[in-house]
Order: C-alpha cells, then structure tokens, then sequence
C-alpha cells in the first residue's frame, strides 16, 4: 500500500510541545519506526501547519495513494475546509489523535472530521498512527 501520513498544526513541535501529554519522541524519530515495521508499504510524510497546504494534500492524494492517516491538529475543531476537502477525495482517510481529545478540554469534543473520515482513532500515543495504517490495510 501507498499511504500519506499527514499532520496539521503544531504536530512539528511532537517531542517538545506537552510531553507529559505527546511524549517526548519526536515524530521524525516515530516515522523511522513506522517504515521499519512497514517496510513492505510505501509511506509518505508531509507536516503543514497552513490549512491551505494540507488541503492541497489531500487533493493531490487522488490516484497517488490508497489512503492517507491524518492528525488535522487544532483543525480538527475548526476547519469545514478540511472536512469539505475530505469528502471530495476517494482515498480513504482515517482521522488520529496522540491524545483523547474526548478527554481534554469541551472545545475538542467535537471533529469537524470525523463525520468524514472512514474512522477515527485518539488516545493511543503514537500508536494512534500504527492503528490508522492498520485500519487502511483492513479495507
């Protein structure tokens, strides 16, 4: 399989920013681990913390990859263009989270995404990443 890992907002500062929430790897450090244990998959990596990139992502994705794992970050809550450009794609996207974003604050309780996405995924660390790429080979 062909995936796109793709990460929003703030997701370059993974290692730094909340370790006691996000942990202390970063996720350069994590995506060498992801293609050793998926060395027979291709996985690509784009990280964005403009919106606009991030779309363009997605559209780009058509007939390049079978599905894409994406942490939309702070867009997650907010961005009907995220959502919107999700909904015109056919590649699969599952939506993941490090944290539980059911656990924090009432402003996270809600993904503008999720509706969208064929599944999401949150509160595993970074193994949220390893169950979305192992939902994508499920399909």
């Amino acid at each position: 399989m062909k995936i796109l890992i793709l990460n929003g907002p703030n997701l370059n500062l993974q290692g730094r920013r909340d370790t006691d929430v996000y942990g202390t790897k970063t996720f350069e450090e994590f995506l060498e681990e992801l293609r050793v244990r998926y060395a027979e998959d291709a996985l690509d990596y784009l990280q964005s913390n403009v919106e606009g990139e991030l779309i363009n992502a997605l559209h780009n994705s058509v007939g390049v990859y079978d599905g894409v794992v994406f942490n939309a970050g702070g867009y997650t809550h907010t961005s009907v263009a995220l959502r919107d450009a999700i909904s015109a794609i056919s590649p699969p996207v599952v939506e993941v989270h490090i944290s539980s974003i059911l656990a924090r604050e009432e402003f996270r309780h809600v993904s503008m995404l999720a509706p969208v996405a064929v599944g999401s995924i949150m509160g595993f660390g970074l193994d949220s990443y390893k169950l979305g790429i192992e939902a994508l080979k499920m399909r």
